[in-house]
């Protein structure tokens, strides 16, 4: 499993999830429309985060190019995975409180909650079954 990325690192893997594999200069552009940052910052982050195999570099052109080494579906359940376990002692039911009541859902924010509940307990449902 990858090491957690920091708010920063999770800024960078953002921009490459959005641009898809980008040089260094491409993610300092978005992020400096953002907030001010310098370029040898990002530069220095990335590096980072090639180190700790957060990001792929290919080396073949004159600019490097990086690229998110997992999936954004696949970090987030790895952030969410980590948050539950730390902050609501493994409590989905918790988590899922916790979120409801930090801000308020749209109606269409609740509808796909209880869409994806259904889907979930019937996937869950099939799986028990075929077990049997």
């Amino acid at each position: 499993m990858l090491p957690r990325p920091t708010d920063a690192e999770l800024e960078i893997l953002t921009v490459l999830w959005s641009r898809g594999p980008s040089t260094v200069r491409q993610v300092h552009e978005v992020i400096n429309r953002r907030k001010p940052t310098q370029y040898s910052t990002v530069l220095k982050f990335m590096q980072i985060m090639t180190e700790k195999g957060l990001v792929k570099r290919d080396e073949r052109q004159r600019a490097h190019i990086y690229a998110a080494a997992q999936a954004r579906e696949r970090t987030q359940q790895q952030l969410a995975g980590d948050l539950l376990r730390r902050a609501f002692g493994g409590s989905a039911t918790n988590l899922l409180m916790g979120a409801l009541s930090a801000r308020k859902a749209s109606k269409q924010e609740l509808a796909e909650l209880r869409k994806l509940l259904d889907d979930y307990e019937k996937s869950a449902d099939g799986k028990t079954e075929r077990q049997k």
